[in-house]
């Protein structure tokens, strides 16, 4: 097998463009509960079934009147009040009247602006608006159709739904949702040295942790985890466990069996099904022994490093974006910030790295300390970090208050 060896770059660069192939294919579709469309990928548009706001709407608590005669600084006649949730039924406001009014309620005709109560002077039924204030026209006055109009998109295709859309489809009477059907995503992982969770392992053995955290980051990631027994270190049963994932998977997530040992049996078994490689390889820390291809059929597959933290590394740069394709997201790359570096750090030149982090999300500029490591196997560290800080392949010293690029998880 040719050694397809990339930097970062090039194999951020490949996962961009077969997750723009996957984008344009379809995807089924199914409709589900407002409600249980939380975090789903938007299939059809939420559109405005009316103007919004359908009124002219009062942004605030104070009197309806007209600009013109708080300009001249006369004093206005309190005809009525209107509270949210009513129409004004009365004659049109006339020069020189002024009507209550509550946020949220609907600006009666004639009236050009909302004066706040907080500024100005009310005695009976007159007020006047404070000295030295002003007025003008649309003052605190929402117009109709100013947010949006009749039958315009308010939340387009490929939206993973979050709150704020949960709450705008509400508003447009949307009691039900299309979305895409999650991605099935296999997990496989390998190695003799791996048992359950229900066993006591040996001094020789560990547990398989991997197959958890992948299923923890498909789900998180909109995917639809499929957890497989695991692969001993053999080519023929690796093989028929890629064979059954084939069947009723997207996309199939390997760990462990990819770098190279003598027993390393991923690569082989996937030679033997056919598989095409993109890259085998990533010159970055953790996450070297990185290998992305596909199988017939365009299968996707990765193969992920069997040490825990290069796998989860690897999964939110490149597994991830490709997950974000299959559930219809229209941009699902791999999410950073900038935050200052708490303190110096030294590493080697030549290798993108990733370092666990923990960062500080301040209302001011996020501030990352490195988290002390005992590199990729490191679970006990990496639990306590919720980011990675980057340095890229040709720095060697990052400095204390210095702006780093980190991934978030």
């Amino acid at each position: 097998m040719t050694n397809l060896l990339l930097s970062y770059t090039a194999a951020a660069e490949s996962i961009r463009a077969h997750a723009d192939i996957l984008r344009r294919q379809k995807s089924s579709i199914e409709k589900v509960p407002l409600l249980a469309s939380l975090g789903r990928v938007l299939a059809e548009p939420v559109l405005a079934d009316r103007d919004q706001p359908p009124f002219p709407r009062s942004t605030r608590d104070g009197f309806a009147c007209r600009a013109q005669d708080l300009q001249a600084k006369q004093s206005l006649h309190i005809v009525g009040q209107l509270r949210a949730g009513e129409m004004w039924t009365g004659e049109p406001l006339a020069s020189g009247q002024a009507i209550e009014i509550m946020t949220g309620a609907p600006v009666p005709e004639g009236a050009d602006c909302v004066v706040m109560i907080e500024h100005v002077q009310v005695e009976g039924a007159m007020l006047g608006l404070e000295p030295e204030r002003t007025m003008a026209a649309g003052e605190n006055i929402v117009s109709a159709g100013a947010e949006a109009t009749a039958g315009s998109t308010i939340v387009p295709v490929g939206t993973r739904m979050a709150a704020s859309h949960i709450a705008a489809a509400a508003a447009c009477g949307y009691a039900h949702i299309s979305v895409y059907r999650r991605p099935r995503v296999a997990i496989l992982a390998t190695g003799d040295e791996l048992v359950s969770l229900d066993q006591t392992p040996l001094a020789y053995q560990i547990r398989n942790s991997n197959s958890y955290s992948l299923a923890a980051q498909v789900t998180l990631a909109g995917g639809e985890a499929v957890m497989l027994p695991v692969a001993p270190d053999q080519t023929e049963k690796t093989e028929a466990l890629i064979r059954s994932a084939m069947e009723d998977s997207d996309l199939l997530l390997l760990s462990g069996g990819v770098s190279m040992g003598k027993y390393d049996f991923v690569e082989q078994a996937l030679l033997h099904l056919g598989a095409e490689f993109f890259f085998t390889g990533v010159k970055m820390q953790p996450g070297r022994p990185v290998v992305f291809g596909q199988l017939p059929q365009q299968y996707y597959f990765f193969g992920l490093p069997g040490n825990p933290v290069s796998t989860m590394v690897t999964f939110l740069l490149f597994a991830q974006p490709l997950i974000a394709a299959l559930s219809g997201v229209l941009h699902g790359e791999p999410r950073f910030l900038l935050a200052r570096l708490g303190h110096a750090h030294r590493v080697k030149a030549g290798l993108t790295r990733f370092l666990p982090a923990r960062v500080d999300y301040g209302i001011h500029t996020p501030q990352a300390a490195i988290v002390s490591w005992q590199g990729s196997g490191d679970l006990a560290s990496v639990a306590s970090a919720n980011g990675f800080v980057v340095v890229p392949s040709d720095a060697v010293d990052i400095t204390a208050g210095e702006l780093v690029s980190v991934l978030l998880p």
